[in-house]
């Protein structure tokens, strides 16, 4: 009967883990999607035009404080649920490093842009 209970709570206490990181994973992707969202409504603005790709690349670094930083945590949260054994060192520079990645490709689109206009 113990045998019994153990294994209920272990598969009881699994699906609720399991259930724990999908909605963390939720988080996540709708912290990305929110702070991808922010980006683009600064890409087109026309103030943006006589922007150097210098000047566009630090407005870009830091628009979006708010939906950036909840993305990092949504992200970090979720890391740290999917991979609990890594370093929090490590979560947060995968967090930053997909930051710095949805920058990079708002830039370089900006770049591309300016460069095809020419």
């Amino acid at each position: 009967m113990r045998m019994l209970i153990a294994a209920i709570l272990m598969i009881t206490s699994s699906a609720a883990v399991a259930d724990e990181v999908d909605a963390a994973h939720k988080l996540a992707i709708s912290g990305r999607d929110d702070y991808w969202n922010c980006l683009a409504r600064e890409y087109p603005r026309d103030t943006n035009k006589a922007k150097s790709d210098q000047e566009f690349t630090s407005l870009i670094a830091s628009a979006c404080a708010s939906e950036r930083q909840n993305f990092r945590v949504s992200l970090i949260d979720f890391l740290s649920l999917q991979f609990p054994k890594e370093e929090a060192d490590a979560h947060l520079s995968t967090a930053n490093r997909a930051i710095e990645l949805a920058q990079k490709d708002i830039v370089t689109a900006f770049v591309r842009r300016r460069a095809a206009a020419k």
